[in-house]
């Protein structure tokens, strides 16, 4: 029986494979990305796409470039929706690019979109580099480690995104923010 090239397997098929061939446990895998067990067992297993900061952080830990762990199908899938400049992370969240060439940037900006009374759901965020939050509408809480932060409209926060952090929309109508991220 002939087996697909690794180009050819989804990213949570490569996952697995370079997980197993490097002897990384799921536990140990979660504790340097910060990403839950279940979490990256649900990738695996093909349940879950993760968001791009997700997919670097895996790659990271795995010491493997997050290009290389695309399919042809997947990057195209990316560069489709690069040219619509617009991602959907979750049921709850979106972010639209405004930066769509900073891929192999230091620094990248998001206009991030959350439903009323929605937060991040099963995971925690949690990327090496800082995080920068301009509240353009609406009232959030954005979790940095065990600390709680409101904003509201043209608040502002700038933190370690190596802490794990999350977001969550306070008020009855969508959030919208500003986020900049920068990765070394």
């Amino acid at each position: 029986m002939a087996t697909k090239k690794v180009d050819e397997k989804s990213f949570g098929a490569k996952m697995k494979q370079l997980r197993t061939l490097r002897k990384i446990s799921f536990e140990n895998l979660a504790n340097k990305t910060g990403l839950s067990h279940r979490y990256l067992r649900d990738i695996e297993e093909g349940k879950i796409i993760p968001p791009v900061s997700a997919v670097i952080q895996i790659s990271k830990a795995l010491s493997m470039d997050s290009g290389s762990f695309l399919s042809a199908e997947e990057q195209e899938a990316l560069a489709k929706k690069r040219s619509e400049r617009f991602y959907k992370r979750t049921q709850a969240y979106s972010y639209k690019t405004l930066t769509p060439d900073a891929e192999t940037k230091h620094m990248k900006a998001f206009l991030v979109t959350i439903d009323p009374k929605q937060d991040h759901r099963m995971v925690d965020y949690r990327h090496e580099g800082e995080e920068f939050i301009y509240v353009l509408k609406g009232e959030v809480e954005v979790r940095v480690g065990e600390n709680q932060n409101r904003l509201k409209k043209a608040g502002t926060l700038h933190f370690d995104s190596g802490i794990p952090h999350k977001l969550r929309n306070l008020g009855n109508e969508e959030a919208k923010l500003l986020v900049v991220l920068y990765t070394p």
